[in-house]
């Protein structure tokens, strides 16, 4: 699967497994994951908590490495790269959203939104996130803090901030999982808008069934393993 993969798929993950130690002994947290995405996918993973949902997601974008198989992030062996490696080649082209926002607390909104694009070289970096953040309904906050804007207003943001460098590939883990109905609604509305805005693929973790029914696609995890709902 991995080798016949689609060439320019963003995402293939080949017989993926994860153990991880602990105090009882080792725990199969990823056992034999075959997955891919294609350029300007919508997927959806759904599952129960402890099904291995979020640790896709570590392992897919680099952040944990598979005991054993085979994952390839952007055309990229991530077997062959090092930590550095891996972080060069998210860079500008691969964003994670989480379920706990990871604002910057010394960092205004704006500053917030630009500073990766900072990193990344990137001229205009400033114009660029007040762009971005009158986008998703916060030109009236570009110099407020973290601690300012409310849960909705955060998620905002640091959707503002994943999207900013038109990324090929966005992870969101629980974008919504820790707003209300009303916020949670907005959120996902500007996420799906602004993903088919840049063409960018979308791996969406989730809870939420009728968030998952607005994907392309819907895989479930349950125990470790990946199948399609039937």
């Amino acid at each position: 699967m991995f080798d016949a993969a689609a060439p320019d798929a963003p995402l293939a993950l080949e017989a993926v497994t994860l153990t991880l130690p602990s105090a009882a002994g080792p725990v199969e947290i990823l056992k034999g994951v075959d997955f891919v995405v294609v350029p300007g996918e919508r997927v959806a993973v759904v599952g129960p908590s402890g099904s291995g949902k979020s640790s896709l997601i570590a392992v897919a974008a680099g952040l944990e490495r598979p005991t054993s198989g085979h994952v390839r992030l952007l055309g990229a062996d991530l077997a062959k790269l090092d930590e550095d490696g891996r972080a060069r080649l998210r860079r500008g082209k691969v964003s994670l959203v989480f379920q706990s926002f990871h604002l910057l607390p010394n960092m205004t909104a704006e500053e917030n939104v630009a500073a990766p694009l900072e990193i990344a070289g990137e001229a205009g970096a400033a114009r660029t996130a007040r762009d971005w953040l009158d986008r998703v309904g916060l030109s009236g906050r570009l110099t407020h803090y973290p601690h300012q804007l409310s849960g909705g207003e955060q998620q905002r943001v640091a959707l503002a901030r994943a999207l900013a460098a038109h990324p090929i590939l966005l992870f969101a883990d629980e974008p919504t999982g820790n707003l209300d109905g009303h916020n949670a609604a907005a959120v996902a509305d500007m996420m799906f808008a602004l993903v088919a805005e840049t063409s960018a693929a979308l791996v969406l973790v989730t809870h939420d069934e009728a968030l998952a029914a607005r994907a392309d696609r819907t895989v479930r995890m349950m125990d470790g393993r990946m199948t399609v709902p039937a």
